[in-house]
């Protein structure tokens, strides 16, 4: 039971029964402050008594929180859950207490303390709570009141008047109030019980103990009497003791002196020097002599008054005798005793109070301690970085034992640096302020670990005096920091081909924090890279485990982490970038085993022909490949870089149609290394070469009798083409000469057949345009005569040769098929025809007869086949390209020069101008020949043949065809122009092929316009 008050105290405890009975009651009055905290609790308690319990009293929490005593040891002790305040084992002593030694009756003595609460769930961001109180020390019976000597002394003149008082020496009990001096009695003995008795005086709540004389005293009777005085305190139990007062029976000495004032005050400064006067102190005697003359002594002074003062016994005054210090004593009381020289000394006492004046001799003394969890050990504070903003670090106590302005002091913290000071409590007492010395930012182990904070105190004093006192606050570490990689991205270089547990890197991660906080380890992130790379926990190595191959993965990416020890742990990662550097260690492959490329013939040079694909899984220099042609014949180059194969010649399919080399591609590495592939260049076909024909000869002709069946195989015209695929595929056509659809040909096959039974107006030179095709785009084609002759006999052969020759130089749109004079032998009898075949011998004969003796004429004869021919007779021409001299296909006839092209089969010829050997020659022999040869006529043609040489012939400047062009059937070599098949049936006709000649009438006729040929003979 302990009585806890706010505000004012009052009566607190009462004993009754041997039982001590503490109330506990706890009054709140508005706006008080939590440092008026008041228990009440007797002096001298055993060990482990509650004082009070804060949080039942005050409504404090009483769970999660930490109480802490911070002043009050080594008296008291609190629980550190409940806020319960204990006494240890060392008792209060209330009059032991520095603080209450020097009381004056009725003041009461009180033990302070501090408890700081800390809130231990929302931890110490918020900071601790300092709770203020105090404790009333009750005086209890403990001191038993004791006079000042064991033997007292009183002088009592003889002869005293009944009734007088005389003082006694008070005695002194250390407790107060009730415990304190409650009364004295005298044991006076039987000798002396009639002659003395005690009387007690109440002066200013103190017992003063007086001798009142009873009787008559006769110092020749008996000088001296030893009485026994006892003194009692109000204790319950009391205490009492006792000393022997001895009084002595003096002669007469009638006045006693007596003090100028009833009580004397003076203030003294402190620190004083020795010797200086105090005071004076004055009394005064009536009677004169010894017995008016005064000795002043200091009464009932303690041994702080007499270590401090003296007093001069002849006049009173008082001097400084010590060091003062008001610190220690702020006053003085005591008593100063006047007594007379007189045989029967008579003495006075007064109350003497000294107030020692303050003086700024003290600066003020700066107290730091610990705080709520925050315990200081050798000036070192620990707090953690992780601790928020206005967390307090320790509780700093300035206090000034001076007074007044001398103990105003004014506290900051000196220098910059994160921690300020806060008042830790309400109290307004001056001479002793508290402060919370907290962070006033974020505290960071990293940037800085440890601050010394230095806390200076300046009074008001004049001249003021200051004091400093230091605090090292170490900040203690927390995993606030994740490991950090620098670079966050490491690349490095690692060739390939390497030995598996190769070193690839090191990585290294620093940690700001310290401790555990800061020791690392270390991992590969990807499950994936752990398979092929390998890290050490501890320093960061990287190896590889197995063999790298650039050309499988040239660059691996991967994660490492680093991870700290702290708790929690945190961690870093980095990106480790590995690029596989090359080495020679792939040969350059050719995108094909084997390259095939096809050209078009006749393609110019240093045209590409194709492109090959070269790589080199290498890198670099290892990958840079040089092509080279093998052999080099110079017939190709390639282009470096691009893989393009240039000819450097223009092909010919009909002469080479295949080419095959080999292709070297050469790395650049050191050493090189290469590889080969073969390559195929296939000339493609181009139509540039039109068919030609073989057999038949445009001179020959095929005879058939007019009873040939239908169906019957009259000739197989043969042609060749010595390009190759669609451009070598023919195709035969009849174009012209077939107006009665008598023949056919095979437009495959190139063979003629008999379409339809012949009749007689088919008899006849029947002479068939046969146009050979090839396939190409665009076509080519050549065209090629087939003579065939009907006719019962072939006994004139000369005439069916003159009439083969000119067909030669017809124009190829006029239709040679047949008997021409037909219709007009159906309109005359048998007579007529006789008349007409005897005529017409006559006129062969008179024909040859005039061509004789005109040979120095120029004439010009015709064909005549029909209408009048009104388009120019051509001239051979020279084809657009001249023979190769290739060697034909199968071992056939080399290739012939190729004859002019036209679109139209009508201008495909028109006549023909031989320039014959000799064609300055003017004055040949002329000779005009027939154009026709009755049946019968002799073989003037063969004559020629045999006796002349070949005829030279040249068309004149008068002839109106000479100037223009002329186009040829089929230029055709010497060799095969006009020559027969060799059969049976085909007879040559080369004297006829160089004639020139127009063809007028619009058919067959005997009636023959005589031109004018002149035909020179060069012998």
């Amino acid at each position: 039971g302990v009585e806890g008050r706010r505000g004012g105290g009052a009566e607190g405890w009462r004993g009754g029964g041997g039982v001590l009975v503490l109330a506990a009651v706890l009054l709140a009055s508005c706006g008080a402050a939590p440092s008026d905290i008041l228990y009440r609790v007797p002096e001298e308690q055993p060990p482990n008594t509650l004082i009070g319990s804060l949080a039942a009293d005050q409504g404090l929490p009483d769970t999660g929180h930490l109480y802490k005593l911070e002043v009050g040891s080594p008296y008291l002790r609190v629980d550190g859950k409940t806020g319960d305040i204990y006494t240890t084992e060392i008792p209060i002593d209330r009059e032991t207490l520095r603080d209450c030694r020097n009381l004056f009756e009725g003041d009461k003595c009180f033990l302070e303390f501090e408890v700081s609460i800390t809130d231990m769930i929302k931890g110490m961001g918020l900071g601790p709570r300092l709770i203020e109180g105090r404790i009333e020390v009750l005086d209890i019976n403990d001191n038993t009141p004791q006079f000042a000597s064991p033997i007292l002394t009183l002088s009592i003149p003889e002869n005293t008047h009944i009734g007088a008082l005389f003082s006694i020496p008070m005695a002194s009990d250390k407790d107060s109030g009730a415990n304190g001096v409650a009364e004295y009695s005298l044991n006076a003995g039987p000798d002396a019980d009639q002659l003395f008795t005690l009387q007690v005086a109440v002066d200013t709540d103190e017992k003063l103990p007086q001798l009142v004389v009873m009787g008559n005293l006769d110092r020749e009777v008996k000088d001296s009497y030893d009485l026994n005085i006892r003194v009692v305190d109000g204790g319950k139990p009391p205490r009492a003791s006792s000393a022997l007062l001895r009084v002595t029976v003096t002669d007469q000495n009638d006045n006693a002196p007596k003090f100028e004032r009833s009580h004397y005050e003076a203030e003294l400064p402190e620190n004083s020097p020795l010797g200086h006067s105090v005071l004076q102190v004055r009394a005064n005697d009536a009677d004169t002599g010894t017995n008016g003359e005064i000795d002043y002594s200091l009464h009932q002074a303690s041994e702080t008054v007499q270590r401090l003062l003296r007093i001069d016994r002849s006049t009173g005054i008082i001097y400084v005798k010590g060091l003062v210090d008001r610190e220690e004593e702020n006053f003085l009381k005591f008593f100063v005793v006047a007594k007379d020289r007189g045989p029967n000394s008579k003495s006075s006492k007064v109350v003497v109070t000294i107030n020692v004046k303050d003086q700024n001799d003290n600066a003020p003394a700066i107290e730091i301690r610990g705080i709520g969890l925050v315990t200081h050990q050798d000036g070192m504070a620990n707090i953690s970085e992780d601790m928020p903003i206005g967390t307090p670090v320790a509780l700093v106590q300035v206090s000034d034992r001076d007074e007044g302005e001398n103990a105003v002091v004014t506290c900051v913290v000196a220098g910059d640096v994160p921690f300020q000071l806060r008042p830790a409590s309400e109290s307004a007492n001056d001479r002793k302020r508290k402060y919370f010395l907290q962070t006033t930012t974020l505290l960071d182990y990293e940037r800085v670990k440890e601050y010394k904070i230095e806390i200076v105190a300046v009074d008001s004093g004049n001249p003021a005096l200051s004091s400093t006192n230091s605090l090292r606050v170490q900040v203690t570490d927390m995993n606030d920091n994740t490991p950090n990689f620098s670079p966050a991205m490491l690349e490095v270089d690692f060739a390939e081909g390497n030995q598996p547990g190769d070193k690839v890197l090191d990585v290294v991660a620093s940690d700001a924090d310290s401790g555990t906080n800061a020791e690392l380890a270390y991992s590969i992130i990807e499950l994936s890279a752990s398979k092929l790379f390998e890290i050490d926990a501890n320093t960061g190595e990287v190896r590889v485990k197995n063999l790298l191959d650039r050309e499988d993965t040239e660059r691996y990416q991967f994660h490492v982490a680093a991870a700290d020890k702290g708790v929690p742990s945190k961690t870093g990662t980095a990106t480790v970038v590995v690029n596989v550097l090359d080495r020679n260690d792939n040969d350059p492959k050719f995108m094909l085993s084997g390259y095939s490329f096809s050209v078009i013939e006749n393609m110019p040079p240093l045209n590409p022909v194709g492109v090959v694909t070269v790589t080199d899984a290498d890198q670099g220099e290892n990958a840079r490949v040089r092509l080279y042609v093998e052999p080099d014949n110079g017939k190709f180059v390639i282009q470096n870089g691009t893989g393009t194969i240039l000819s450097s010649i223009s092909f010919d399919r009909e002469k080479e149609s295949t080419y095959t080399f080999r292709l070297k591609a050469v790395d650049a590495g050191d050493p090189p290394r290469s590889s080969y592939v073969g390559v195929t260049i296939n000339v493609l076909d181009e139509n540039d070469n039109a068919p030609y024909v073989t057999k038949p000869s445009n001179s020959t002709y095929k005879y058939l009798t007019p009873v040939t069946a239908p169906d019957t195989r009259v000739e197989m015209v043969e042609a060749e083409d010595i390009d190759s695929g669609p451009n070598a595929e023919l195709v035969y056509s009849i174009t012209g000469g077939n107006p009665y659809g008598l023949f056919h040909i095979s437009p495959n096959s190139g063979e003629i057949t008999l379409a339809q039974e012949f009749t007689r107006k088919h008899n006849g030179l029947h002479r068939l345009v046969v146009r050979v095709s090839d396939k190409g785009k665009p076509p080519r084609h050549t065209t090629a005569l087939v003579h065939i002759f009907v006719n019962d006999t072939i006994g004139n052969i000369t005439l069916i040769e003159s009439l083969v020759g000119h067909s030669l130089y017809t124009p190829l749109d006029r239709d040679i098929a047949g008997d021409p004079n037909y219709a007009l032998a159906q309109r005359s009898n048998i007579l007529y025809g006789s008349l007409a075949g005897i005529a017409g011998v006559i006129l062969v004969i008179v024909a040859v007869v005039v061509i004789r003796h005109r040979l120095q004429k120029d004439t010009k004869s015709g064909y005549q086949a029909g209408k009048k021919e009104s388009k120019d007779l051509y001239a051979p021409k020279q084809g657009p390209k001249n023979g190769k001299g290739k060697k034909s296909k199968k071992g056939k006839a080399p290739k012939p020069t190729k004859p002019l092209e036209e679109d139209e089969e009508a201008s495909l010829q028109k006549g023909l101008k031989f320039n014959l050997i000799n064609d300055n020659v003017n004055d040949s022999p002329r000779i005009h020949l027939p154009l026709n040869y009755p049946p019968g006529s002799p073989d003037l043609g063969r004559h020629y043949r045999s006796n002349s040489p070949l005829p030279s012939i040249q068309l004149q400047p008068q002839s109106p065809s000479a100037s223009k062009k002329h186009q040829a059937v089929q230029d055709l070599p010497a060799t095969n122009t006009f020559v027969g098949t060799g059969d049976n049936n085909s007879t040559g006709s080369d004297q006829y092929s160089d004639y020139s000649y127009k063809a007028n009438p619009p058919k067959y006729s005997n009636k023959q316009i005589h031109k004018k040929v002149h035909v020179f003979f060069s012998f």
